[in-house]
């Protein structure tokens, strides 16, 4: 990437850590996928319990893999010959976990997160239950404000994950939101979290690149 733009990057990823501070949640830089897996493993001793939320960039970035192979207890939603009923229990064993990873769908300068969610197991994990929240987010997923959050969510991240997902929704034809009432619609449950009583719980990963919706 041209270094007068990374600079630029860099500086955004800055001021919106340091909103994140603001708001009782922590804020980390990295800048490759190695060293954002060495943090993790500074974070998460080897007896943690984890568990995912669905997340494009967990993927991407290989650390459902690589979560598989290191000594965590991991309730792997992801496991091969898991039946429905079977992925409905680690979800809920997910609120019991010491650890929860994930992305966001934006995070705004002020620190805010925004997510939004089909079945709200993602958001509630967030929310509440598990000890500590870990989200891996791209730069390019930091807006200005909510309004912004929510417009990238219509515009760019439910479109691009409903696509993913071969729900034949309404925007998977058009390239943005239509406020559909599709059976298949996945944006059903909204979330914002402005700020956290315990200091220690959210932790956002910024990640060099793009990754993800």
């Amino acid at each position: 990437m041209d270094q007068n733009l990374t600079t630029i990057i860099d500086k955004r990823i800055e001021k919106t850590i340091k909103a994140l501070k603001r708001n009782n949640m922590n804020g980390y830089h990295v800048r490759t996928v190695d060293e954002l897996k060495t943090l993790l493993l500074e974070l998460m001793p080897p007896e943690t319990s984890l568990a995912v939320g669905g997340s494009q960039t967990l993927f991407e970035t290989g650390l459902i893999d690589w979560l598989r192979e290191q000594p965590f207890t991991f309730y792997d939603r992801y496991a091969p010959g898991l039946t429905p009923q079977e992925v409905q229990l680690v979800h809920r064993k997910a609120f019991s976990a010491d650890a929860y990873l994930a992305s966001s769908n934006a995070i705004t300068e002020q620190g805010e997160l925004y997510n939004v969610d089909g079945s709200g197991n993602r958001v509630a994990a967030i929310t509440f239950g598990p000890s500590r929240v870990y989200l891996i987010v791209s730069p390019n997923k930091i807006v200005k404000d909510l309004d912004a959050a929510i417009a990238r969510n219509r515009e760019i991240a439910a479109p691009a994950n409903n696509v993913r997902l071969s729900t034949n929704t309404p925007c998977t034809h058009t390239g943005s939101c239509n406020d559909c009432r599709s059976e298949n619609r996945i944006c059903c449950s909204y979330s914002i979290i402005g700020h956290q009583r315990d200091a220690s719980r959210i932790h956002v990963i910024f990640l060099d690149g793009q990754w993800g919706y």
